[in-house]
């Protein structure tokens, strides 16, 4: 149960109620991580943002690897709602269930590039509390092995959302 009362769709703003509205006719029910967000419409809507256009989006990474840096970060922190979350939608991605076995086991699991494992890698040291100890030089190391500024940049801003979205969740105890 979470530690914070979570507003139902009749309370929610009538600009979430409409964001909410398909979710509600598609899967039934709303997560507990909308409705804590549906607490404030600019929180919601920030976060909303981030998702489309981080996760949901095109992007210079695939998503697979988008996936994956959830998928292994969520992990990280102990987010058990939001790996359950991203398993669902890894596979409406078109992730097989043993890919998303291999990257839950951890980097070392899984089946891909040495290229990928060590952006993999970088995300998950960037998503620690000394990721101001990170050198120009793991950056530079990065760019050797193809990625451009733009790609580090972009797993570094999905690493540092689920630093964000996993700490709402473990906080407030969603999915427990």
């Amino acid at each position: 149960m979470a530690h914070i009362a979570l507003p139902e769709f009749e309370d929610m703003s009538p600009a979430i109620q409409e964001k909410a509205r398909p979710i509600l006719e598609k899967t039934g029910n709303l997560g507990e991580i909308f409705k804590l967000l549906a607490l404030d419409e600019k929180i919601y809507f920030a976060t909303n943002n981030m998702v489309q256009h981080f996760l949901l989006d095109e992007t210079e990474l695939s998503y697979d690897i988008k996936e994956a840096i959830a998928l292994l970060i969520s992990k990280e922190n102990g987010c058990k709602m939001c790996v359950d979350v991203h398993r669902g939608i890894a596979k409406m991605l078109g992730l097989s269930e043993e890919r998303i076995k291999e990257i839950l086991q951890g980097v070392d699991s899984i089946h891909t590039t040495d290229d990928e494992k060590a952006l993999l890698r970088f995300c998950i040291k960037a998503s620690k509390k000394d990721n101001y100890k990170i050198q120009k030089e793991e950056i530079d190391a990065l760019k050797e092995l193809g990625y451009n500024d733009v790609q580090i940049l972009e797993a570094v801003a999905i690493t540092g959302y689920f630093n964000y979205i996993n700490t709402l969740s473990n906080v407030f105890a969603l999915g427990q």
